[in-house]
């Protein structure tokens, strides 16, 4: 009788908790940590292609030493915050690192704007690896954004919105750091180049 009883009270606590969202927000929040997880493993792939890169871009254009050493201090400055999932739990240190990395995407784009200047770097085939491959993992980044984006925006409404933030509060449910507006922008400015033209003969 007492096992009947238990059954029936964990199914009025189950059906409970369904009604009132925080069976939702609960599965949100792991879908967001996963979200957030293939964000940080894009910025990291970006971020393991950035010496190779330099150093390639050094063999041909020393002479941009201003160019290259703001990408050095981007990366370092973007590796030093600790990545770690609970960033999604701590807005100010997620605004750090999302404005570290735009940074870094902001020098790497330079980077790329100089190396217009220069024909044999261009046409280097280790430099047309590295930075397709650079191309793709910014497509990666996108993609794993986009993703986290979406995964947030229906666990951040539940957390605020009644009767589903009665349960938030009394779980300790909080909403999430989304990316910003600002952090759009910053992204859809970073100058473009195109490597798809061939590359032009190198002068004697």
């Amino acid at each position: 009788m007492k096992r009947i009883f238990l059954a029936f009270a964990a199914l009025v606590t189950s059906l409970g908790l369904t009604g009132c969202g925080y069976n939702d927000m609960a599965q949100g929040d792991q879908s967001i940590k996963a979200a957030w997880a293939e964000v940080l493993n894009q910025y990291q792939r970006r971020s393991d292609l950035i010496p190779n890169l330099v150093q390639t871009v050094k063999g041909y254009a020393a002479q941009e030493q201003d160019t290259l050493t703001k990408v050095v201090e981007a990366r370092a400055k973007a590796t030093g915050i600790q990545a770690t999932p609970e960033l999604v739990n701590d807005p100010e240190a997620f605004k750090k690192f999302i404005a570290a990395q735009n940074q870094l995407q902001g020098a790497l784009s330079r980077l790329m704007v100089v190396a217009e200047n220069y024909p044999n770097l261009k046409s280097d085939q280790a430099f047309r690896d590295l930075q397709a491959q650079l191309e793709g993992t910014e497509n990666r980044i996108t993609v794993a954004r986009n993703r986290y984006i979406k995964a947030i925006q229906g666990y951040n409404n539940a957390v605020v919105s009644f009767p589903t933030n009665l349960t938030a509060m009394l779980f300790s449910f909080k909403e999430k750091p989304q990316f910003t507006v600002e952090n759009e922008a910053e992204i859809k400015s970073a100058p473009k180049v195109d490597f798809s033209k061939p590359a032009a003969p190198a002068k004697p």
